[in-house]
């Protein structure tokens, strides 16, 4: 029996598709060869879906503790929104805006109560606007892509009959069918004898749907190539992507995607500007928040775009060599990876040396993230910095992944930005690795850490009870202060901090928090406790107005 088009089957899909790109994701990779023959399509497929799939299930557990399950609506809704916030390259930034669209018929479409033939309706219609919406979002759509695959999945949905896993297996047949075409469509495809490696991802997707639907999991290989035999997993087709030049061979040196919050209005004229300083632009996302990529030259320009027309962050920029691909440096000896909550400490991190992965309020990074962070980082040693004890798993996954890999990772058990400041302040790449890492682990240690948030409703903590709107102090991880003043709590919280004793006070600044806090904050401690120093940093973060460390 075929299973209803429901939240549960969201949640399969994100399950099967993930374990479908991960067993593609080399052979993705190896074939890579448009827009750029970087080597990365499949990779970028993989922790774009990871991220949806990582909003997929905190949608659930959002829902655990009341014993229900979310509805369809909010289920893709999640799935879209966690593979606009972790869209990586060209290929993930496109499949983002297809589930996107997607999300526009099934959220409105409502459970599939009123019957299968309305279900397998939407299902048709949200492959159509899933398509269409993957063309408005590219600024120069090229047929024999990812584009022409959606488009022909599209049109094999709308030719079939039955149920949605009937609707959906079609769909995946359409798409196989158009994959094997694309070389013919696409010049470069051709005369490197392979297919589109992001129709490749589309695929895969396709099928993981018709699989969650219709409850028959099959493991059957994308056919990647034109008219060759498939590469072997875990070998990259170095003759395919290293000998075909791409048509941005001689083009712009530098990829840079990042999230914006602008409104329509602006993303219009951005659209515009950065069309004229770059290519294979790709803009998608929607209600204020938006996923850019674009090839260009001047990188700083295409950032300041973003400034211009709203606030852009999660900036990533990557380098490509002459031939189009990534430009991989010389192995550094050692390199330090740290998670910060805001772009003043990613600025800090950066002036320090270290490579900054920037997250925001109930967005984690996912593993894939970190991985792909400790990758970039391009040294065979790493000591990574999680800054989150909610975080602790994940950085160990990463670690554990990296070392596979041949980098050898140390995890710095670092549980607050406070910490990993402290512990960067020591880093010294000069002595032994393990030397690097005691003394590093010693210094988050000798510092306590406390920050200060504004209760959303009202709880029992360990001080007592709080109200929505109470300033809350907590210290080591714990409530320890209930105040009605940022200040005051604020004042409260370092006294007893420093009634243990110290020898430097870290003062970390939140968005929007004036700087007359830390002043009055360093003005008390200087009064009141001889030879305390005080350091004060504009950490830019949204979830706490301000962090504070005590060493």
């Amino acid at each position: 029996m075929p299973y209803p088009l429901d939240a549960a089957a969201v949640r399969a899909w994100c399950g099967l598709a993930l374990e479908a790109l991960g067993r593609e994701r080399e052979r993705i990779d190896a074939i890579n060869v448009y827009p750029v023959a970087d080597g990365d399509t499949g990779t970028n497929l993989y922790l774009t879906l990871e991220s949806a799939a990582r909003a997929v299930e905190a949608a659930f557990d959002g829902h655990a503790s009341s014993g229900t399950a979310p509805c369809l609506a909010d289920a893709i809704g999640a799935m879209a929104h966690g593979a606009l916030i972790g869209a990586r390259g060209n290929s993930g930034t496109i499949l983002a805006q297809l589930l996107r669209g997607m999300t526009e018929v099934l959220a409105a479409a409502g459970e599939p109560a009123v019957g299968p033939g309305a279900a397998a309706d939407a299902l048709r219609r949200a492959l159509h606007r899933a398509a269409a919406s993957a063309y408005e979002a590219v600024a120069h759509p090229v047929e024999g892509t990812v584009l022409t695959v959606a488009t022909a999945a599209a049109a094999a949905a709308d030719r079939a009959t039955g149920d949605t896993a009937r609707i959906a297996r079609a769909a995946h047949d359409g798409a196989r069918t158009a994959l094997r075409a694309t070389p013919g469509q696409l010049a470069v495809l051709g005369r490197a004898g392979v297919v589109d490696a992001g129709g490749c991802g589309l695929v895969a997707l396709l099928g993981a749907l018709a699989d969650a639907l219709g409850g028959e999991v099959s493991a059957e290989p994308v056919t990647v190539r034109a008219d060759a035999p498939l590469p072997e997993a875990g070998g990259r087709a170095a003759t395919v992507a290293d000998g075909c030049a791409t048509p941005g061979g001689d083009g712009p040196a530098f990829e840079v995607i990042y999230l914006l919050e602008a409104d329509d209005g602006a993303v219009a004229r951005l659209r515009t500007r950065l069309d004229g300083l770059g290519d294979s632009l790709v803009v998608v996302g929607g209600d204020g928040l938006w996923n850019v990529h674009v090839h260009v030259d001047d990188a700083g320009a295409a950032v300041e775009a973003g400034i211009e027309a709203g606030r852009p962050y999660r900036i990533r920029i990557t380098h490509f060599d002459g031939a189009g691909r990534t430009k991989e440096p010389e192995l550094a000896a050692r390199a330090v990876v740290a998670v910060v909550p805001g772009p003043g400490l990613a600025g800090l991190c950066a002036d320090a040396g270290a490579r900054a992965v920037s997250v925001r309020p109930g967005e984690p990074p996912a593993s894939g993230e970190l991985v792909q962070a400790i990758r970039q980082a391009r040294a065979r040693e790493v000591m990574l910095l999680p800054n989150d004890p909610e975080l602790r798993h994940t950085a160990a996954a990463a670690a554990e992944q990296a070392r596979t890999e041949g980098v050898r990772v140390a995890l710095i058990p670092t549980r607050s930005a406070v910490q990993g400041i402290a512990a960067l302040a020591v880093h010294e790449p000069g002595r032994s690795f393990d030397e690097d890492v005691v003394a590093m682990t010693a210094a988050a240690g000798a510092t306590r850490y406390a920050e200060l948030a504004v209760a959303e409703r009202q709880s029992w903590t360990m001080a007592g009870v709080c109200q929505a709107g109470d300033v809350l102090g907590l210290i080591d991880g714990d409530v320890a202060v209930i105040g009605a003043d940022l200040a005051a709590t604020a004042t409260t919280v370092l006294d007893r901090m420093l009634s243990a004793g110290g020898e430097m006070v870290t003062l970390v600044l939140g968005a929007g928090v004036p700087d007359s806090l830390a002043e009055s904050l360093e003005r008390h401690v200087r009064e009141r406790y001889l030879a305390v120093d005080t350091v004060v940093y504009a950490g830019g973060q949204h979830a706490a107005p301000l962090l504070i460390g005590v060493e």
